[in-house]
């Protein structure tokens, strides 16, 4: 399969992804719904992680070869999974309690925080047209308030609306010390999936056992979407990580093509929660993509 054709299937996995999320966050708590997707995961990437120990060259392709890491690596990785997971726990609260046509977006603006990050720490200076892309994504996420306000939702004051920046802020950090791992200390992708992944379940574990010995959490319901959540993550980064690996991969191509998983997320809530305002949220939407665009 072709590496574009990767980058598209990889983008619908994400935006079905956030919807799943959603579905799974109705009729529960948090906690139990984001510990049970890690966990899926986590049961996929365990006996990659022994295979590979064991028999790296029958592994069926080499995305899942968990290679050897050093010991200063795993302290590395732990600090990925808490870094993650409290990305995760905010944008868990906030899409709860937001439509996702609204919390969708304001998680796309994450290469906006990658970008302010970089400036404001390391001393990186953007490029004219990244600063009209910056512009484009904070004039759309303004007009984003209004549309908000005809929900009762009050940007300026919505513990929903601060979760998910926290979120996407967070989740911006994690990208550049992705950046770190990957670059810095020569990590394979695969390993650094697996053991963060793994490591986030040892970190979540008190966290649901508290949870679930609470006399205020509401009963818990199962439901097929919460080992789905962390099953979709992880076939849509496998797709991303194959697709550039590819020799005539594009990645100037790749990234806004993944990055449009939030067109598929946002139609999802419309058409399937029966979320209101089509017209006002797409035009906001596609300031966000557009500006997002123009930051690459």
């Amino acid at each position: 399969m072709s590496w574009l054709a990767l980058s598209i299937l990889s983008a619908l996995l994400l935006g079905f992804y956030d919807y799943f999320k959603k579905l799974a966050l109705r009729d529960n708590e948090v906690m139990p719904v984001l510990f049970g997707s890690v966990a899926a995961s986590a049961a996929v990437w365990l006996p990659f992680a022994i295979w590979s120990a064991i028999s790296p060259d029958s592994l069926p392709h080499e995305f899942f070869n968990v290679s050897q890491i050093s010991g200063w690596a795993h302290p590395l990785l732990f600090a990925k999974a808490a870094l993650v997971g409290s990305s995760w726990l905010c944008g868990y609260h906030g899409l709860k309690s937001l439509p996702l046509s609204i919390a969708s977006p304001i998680r796309a603006t994450g290469p906006l925080w990658t970008i302010a990050i970089a400036v404001l720490f390391f001393a990186e200076s953007p490029s004219a047209k990244q600063w009209g892309g910056i512009s484009m994504i904070l004039v759309s996420f303004f007009a984003f308030t209004f549309v908000g306000k005809k929900e009762d939702i009050h940007f300026h004051r919505d513990k929903g609306v601060f979760l998910m920046i926290g979120a996407t802020l967070l989740g911006a950090l994690s990208a550049l010390y992705d950046k770190f791992l990957l670059q810095s200390e020569a990590l394979a992708p695969s390993a650094v999936q697996a053991w963060f992944t793994i490591y986030l379940v040892v970190l979540l574990a008190p966290g649901m056992i508290i949870a679930s010995r609470s006399s205020k959490r509401r009963p818990f319901r199962w439901h097929w979407a919460i080992p789905v959540i962390g099953l979709t993550l992880l076939a849509a980064d496998i797709l991303y990580f194959i697709a550039i690996s590819q020799p005539d991969a594009l990645i100037s191509l790749i990234s806004p093509v993944r990055r449009s998983s939030v067109i598929v997320s946002f139609l999802l809530g419309i058409l399937m929660f029966r979320e209101r305002h089509l017209g006002l949220k797409a035009l906001c939407v596609a300031g966000i993509i557009g500006g997002v665009l123009l930051l690459n």
